[in-house]
C-alpha cells in the first residue's frame, strides 16, 4: 500500500513525509481492515512531525481523522460487516480494565494507545483498528467531510463541556482552525455569543460568516467579559489573554496537546475571582458518539481544503503558516 512515512521528526518546510510502499496490514481478532478514503489533517500531525510531542513510534504513519470502507473482518468481529463506511479517531485503544476505562474516564488511561501516534495512522490506504473503537459516520456527510468530525468536531465538542458552557452564554474561541470552525456552529445552536480572537483575516472573515458577534486579535478586548473560553492556538501567552477577558467565576478549557511556555501569571490580575483553568486531554467514545449525533441534527458544516496523499507535507506548511482556513483534509485514491 500506499502511504505517507515519517522516519524521524524534523520541520515541516523539509518534507519529512516520504510516499512510501508498504505492506498491507492484515487484522487480528476483533479488528477491521479499512481501506481509507479520507484522513483529516491536524495540528497533532504538525506537532508529531516536528518532535513539539515525544513518545511517538518512529517510524510513524500519521492521521487520526480516518474515513474508510470496510474491506476485511478479523476472527469474531460482529458490529461491522464488509463495505461499511467507518471513522477512525485519536483514540485508537485502551485498557478497558484500569478505573478511569471503569468511570466514563478512558481518555485518562496510561496505557492508551493513539492513532497516528502509537500505531500507524490513516495518511495511508490502508489501517487496521478494533471494532470497538470504530465509529459509525452519519449518512449526511461525504468521505471529505466527515473527516475533520473526527478530531476536529469531538475535540472542539469536548472542550465545549470542559469549559462548561451553557445555553445563552458569551464563549470566547483563541485560535479559529479546524475545531473552532466547528464549536462555533454548536454554540450558536445553543444560543451562545461566540467571540473569536485570531491573529487571521481570513480565518476572522470565516468566523463572522459563521455567526461570530465579534472579532479581533488576542490583544484587543471584546465588548463584554467572557463566561467560557476555549485556547486552541498552541500559544502559552494566549492564556493570560484569555483570563484576562474571563469574567468572574468563568472557566478557560485548553484544547491543545502541545502548548509553548507561558508567560508568568499575576494571580490577581489572572486568576483570583474563582476563575477555573482546565486541560482537554484526547477524548472518548462517547463524546465521539453525541457530536456525531449532534453534527447530523445541527447540521454542522465542515468547510474543507482538500490535498492529495502525496502532498500531505504541503498540507502540513500551510497549516503551520495559518493558511487553511477550515480543515484540511487527504484524498486517499
Amino acid at each position: 500500500m500506499k502511504a505517507m512515512l515519517l522516519k524521524t521528526s524534523q520541520p515541516v518546510e523539509a518534507n519529512p513525509l516520504v510516499l512510501s510502499n508498504l505492506p498491507t496490514p492484515s487484522p487480528s481478532s476483533g479488528e477491521i481492515l479499512v481501506r481509507v478514503r479520507a484522513c483529516g489533517v491536524c495540528h497533532t500531525d504538525l506537532h508529531t512531525a516536528e518532535g513539539e510531542i515525544r513518545g511517538a513510534k518512529m517510524p510513524i504513519i500519521p492521521g487520526h481523522q480516518v474515513v474508510g470502507y470496510v474491506e476485511k473482518l478479523g476472527p469474531g468481529v460482529r458490529r461491522f460487516k464488509r463495505g461499511n463506511r467507518v471513522g477512525i479517531p485519536w483514540l485508537y485503544r485502551t485498557c478497558g480494565r484500569c478505573t478511569d476505562c471503569l468511570t466514563d474516564h478512558e481518555n485518562l488511561c496510561r496505557e492508551a494507545q493513539f492513532t497516528g501516534y502509537h500505531v500507524d495512522g490513516g495518511y495511508a490506504q490502508y489501517i487496521v483498528v478494533s471494532e470497538l473503537f470504530a465509529c459509525t459516520i452519519p449518512d449526511k456527510y461525504d468521505d471529505y467531510q466527515a473527516a475533520p468530525l473526527l478530531c476536529a468536531g469531538i475535540i472542539g465538542y469536548r472542550a465545549i463541556r470542559i469549559s462548561e458552557l451553557k445555553p445563552e452564554e458569551k464563549l470566547g474561541l483563541f485560535g479559529f482552525g479546524a475545531s473552532a470552525h466547528i464549536v462555533i456552529q454548536i454554540a450558536k445552536h445553543w444560543g451562545c455569543h461566540v467571540y473569536v480572537f485570531s491573529r487571521s483575516d481570513g480565518h476572522r472573515k470565516l468566523a463572522e460568516q459563521l455567526g461570530a458577534a465579534w472579532t479581533g486579535s488576542s490583544e484587543q478586548s471584546p465588548p463584554v467579559l467572557l463566561d467560557r473560553a476555549i485556547l486552541f492556538a498552541p500559544a502559552g501567552r494566549l492564556i493570560l489573554d484569555a483570563l484576562r477577558n474571563l469574567r468572574r467565576g468563568g472557566t478557560l478549557a485548553i484544547a491543545a496537546i502541545y502548548l509553548d511556555r507561558i508567560p508568568e501569571m499575576d494571580y490577581i490580575t489572572h486568576l483570583y475571582g474563582e476563575r477555573t483553568i482546565r486541560s482537554v486531554t484526547a477524548s472518548t467514545r462517547k463524546d465521539a458518539e453525541e457530536l456525531l449525533s449532534l453534527a447530523s441534527q445541527i447540521p454542522i458544516h465542515t468547510q474543507i481544503q482538500t490535498f492529495s496523499l502525496q502532498d500531505a507535507n504541503q498540507a502540513l506548511q500551510l497549516l503551520k503558516a495559518g493558511k487553511i482556513n477550515g480543515a484540511g483534509v487527504l484524498k486517499i485514491q
